[in-house]
């Protein structure tokens, strides 16, 4: 698939209360009128950033989890992003990338946000998830995992029967990340593009959260070459970018600097 449509939805969240968020994100997602493959919705979209799993997480087959499923399939899209999920004794900020015949993928977040005591309440998660859709190879991420390269970082496995080949072609990172440090955030994003030269999607929310955080959004696409395909601050939106495979290719076939990169294995 040469071009890949991805939605990115900034917005409000209402502080711990499920039912007015999933409502608020029905009717804008059902008010899309352009064909889109993918849809974004910021970290944990169905409470904000709460620190009360014991009180807000759900399970796998949750309210919002089988909310995202009905989504997916009357829009026909892939819908992404995190939600508090519990499962056993533990609890997880997971990170769903939900198809539209209701199978999922789910990556959990694996650095949780010690300024924030994320690290007293969830458990971190142990491993990296690649999805995929149409070819394309979308590295999923959470927040605060934008602060770590290595956690990022393209890992070329040479296959004896195939040219290398870079690991994945886009992340994206959902966000609760306040005002006050958004310079790294919008820093961080560029960063990532282009030293994995990939396309980087960040949805972040807009407005104050329960603990009286401001929120700018600052959601942004960046290409693979580092400059800024969207970026919105400030407001609620609702917009699709279309990445292009021929301009990822062109980025690395003209500037192979993923060639020689350091191999490296995450433990």
């Amino acid at each position: 698939m040469e071009k890949l449509s991805i939605t990115t939805i900034q917005t409000d969240l209402h502080w711990e209360n499920k039912e007015a968020n999933l409502n608020m994100f029905a009717e804008k997602i059902r008010s899309l009128k352009e064909p889109t493959h993918v849809v974004v919705l910021p970290e944990m979209f169905a409470t904000g950033f709460t620190m009360k799993p014991e009180q807000y997480a759900e399970s796998m087959y949750g309210e919002a989890v089988s909310w995202m499923k009905v989504l997916a399939m009357e829009k026909n899209i892939i819908l992404a992003g995190s939600l508090s999920i519990k499962e056993g004794d533990d609890y997880f900020n997971r990170f769903i990338w939900m198809l539209p015949n209701g199978q999922h993928g789910q990556y959990d977040k694996r650095h949780c946000f010690t300024l924030g005591g994320e690290d007293e309440h969830y458990t971190p998660g142990n491993k990296r998830v690649i999805a995929s859709v149409g070819g394309w190879r979308i590295n999923l991420q959470i927040c605060y995992d934008l602060r770590f390269p290595v956690w990022a970082r393209q890992q070329i496995q040479p296959d004896p029967d195939k040219d290398p080949a870079p690991e994945y072609d886009v992340i994206i990172n959902v966000a609760n990340w306040p005002e006050k440090r958004i310079h790294h955030w919008k820093t961080l994003l560029q960063a990532r593009a282009i030293e994995n030269q990939s396309y980087v999607v960040g949805v972040n929310r807009v407005g104050v959260d329960g603990n009286g955080l401001n929120h700018s959004g600052d959601s942004m696409v960046v290409d693979p070459f580092g400059e800024i395909l969207y970026h919105c601050s400030g407001k609620e939106d609702v917009n699709t970018v279309v990445l292009e495979k021929s301009r990822l290719e062109e980025i690395r076939n003209k500037f192979g600097f993923w060639k020689d990169g350091d191999g490296f294995l995450i433990v």
